[in-house]
């Protein structure tokens, strides 16, 4: 699980980043490769698997319901599959560490278990909303016991759930995924309609995996009852790690970067748009489809960027990669306007406020907003800024050492861990200077 102890970045100024090289595997595909295949009836075998904190920790909480998993090694995985009823109750509390992904999914799995489970989180992850899943799946009949509306959650075992119509409030491939995988236990046919596109990791595994599922316009739905058939699975290098890499290149003169064998999603690919439409230099190369997921390598040559009005539709396909983007429109010329990005202000930390007070502290002119930030591109100065135990922001305010005026010190990095081990190796690889200390 992430490590309680503290560690802080010292990134140095200036650089530039060049080279080829692959970041780890996609953290969402991982942990659905996990959950999945141990569902199914066979053998899955994974590669490129995260070795991450977060998708180790669903792959623990599995063995702890009687899956017999072999790995990781090197980024390989064998889950043999117990089949849809197969899960056995575990002898204590499920741990879930940092990963929001893991609690929220598995509520909707674990909803239709014949068993009680509690699941539990660390600091950060004891304090997110857990409601905008548990209220729904109420309406299905599971008996969910939260902690004012947060973790530890804890599920009773239900005779049977039944099928609902959900209409999402905000789009959020967490709690669309929590009921699918809910209504693989429902009585009748899930169907869940999201008022803007999101990640489809859950539905096209799915369908690898032979369970039908129905797409119509932007509703999608399943009839609960059926059965899942192992496969291989050939996770893609994740887009969301990618992002770092990408804005490194795109604000730093001289840079020229290739990320291989990325996951390009159609639900996930809003960071490129985005980039192009502020002026980004961006090449796909060696695209193909692998396991029901594209993939391409993806080269970035440094351009000057220029602030833009970020379309909202974009907002569901890049929700991840904010805190990194909010580098970029730092770095930019003029201003960079985001709305409808209220899921932000939710994730591991309240990215909006948290990202606004660390530019702010590094001299940049940075306005949140209830559902946006409001950026004048300007000159990163140097300064000390709290990621406050989230990943992405810790990642994003050490490439911003790329540009900045002075030594940057980033406070609280250990859950870096949880989606991107290595990262420090890997970016002072290809150019940036960042040292790594502990307390």
């Amino acid at each position: 699980m992430s490590s309680e102890a503290s560690k802080k970045y010292i990134v140095h100024p200036g650089g530039k980043v060049t080279g080829k090289v692959r970041v780890p595997g996609d953290k969402s595909i991982s942990h659905r490769s996990i959950m999945l295949g141990s569902l199914a009836e066979g053998t899955t075998e994974v590669t490129g698997f995260l070795e991450g904190e977060d998708a180790l920790a669903t792959l623990a909480v599995f063995r702890g319901m009687g899956v017999d998993i072999i790995g990781p090694d090197k980024g390989k995985v064998t889950i043999h599959g117990v089949g849809m009823h197969g899960l056995k109750a575990p002898t204590s509390s499920l741990n879930l560490g940092n990963s929001g992904t893991s609690m929220r999914l598995l509520s909707g799995l674990l909803a239709g278990q014949g068993f009680d489970v509690t699941m539990t989180g660390d600091k950060s992850l004891s304090s997110r909303p857990m409601k905008r899943v548990t209220d729904p799946l109420a309406l299905m009949g599971a008996k969910i016991d939260t902690t004012d509306g947060k973790p530890p959650l804890t599920l009773h075992k239900t005779s049977s759930l039944k099928a609902i119509h959900y209409d999402l409030p905000m789009a959020s491939a967490q709690v669309k995924s929590c009921l699918l995988l809910a209504g693989l236990y429902a009585e009748g046919k899930t169907s869940v309609t999201e008022p803007a596109p999101t990640r489809d990791h859950t539905e096209r595994m799915l369908e690898g995996m032979g369970y039908q599922v129905e797409k119509e316009g932007s509703t999608v739905s399943l009839v609960g009852g059926g059965k899942l058939t192992a496969t291989n699975i050939d996770v893609p290098a994740d887009i969301s790690s990618a992002t770092f890499f990408m804005v490194a290149a795109a604000i730093a003169p001289g840079s020229d970067i290739t990320l291989e064998h990325v996951g390009v999603n159609p639900t996930r690919i809003g960071v490129i748009n985005i980039l192009r439409e502020m002026g980004a230099n961006i090449t796909l190369t060696n695209e193909k489809v692998t396991g029901g997921e594209p993939v391409a390598d993806i080269r970035i040559q440094y351009a000057p960027l220029k602030g833009i009005r970020i379309p909202e539709d974009q907002v569901p396909l890049a929700i991840d990669e904010f805190p990194a983007l909010f580098i970029a429109a730092a770095c930019a010329e003029g201003q960079t306007v985001l709305t409808g990005a209220e899921e932000l202000r939710v994730k591991e930390s309240d990215r909006i406020q948290v990202m606004a007070d660390g530019l702010t502290t590094l001299g940049i002119d940075a306005k949140p907003t209830e559902d946006g930030i409001v950026i004048n591109g300007g000159v990163i100065g140097s300064g000390e800024v709290d990621s406050h135990s989230d990943h992405r922001i810790a990642m994003s305010f050490a490439i911003a050492g790329l540009q900045a005026g002075g030594s940057i010190q980033i406070n609280d990095c250990a859950n870096v861990a949880t989606s991107f081990p290595g990262f420090v190796d890997l970016a002072n690889k290809v150019g940036l200077q960042i040292e790594e200390i502990d307390g």
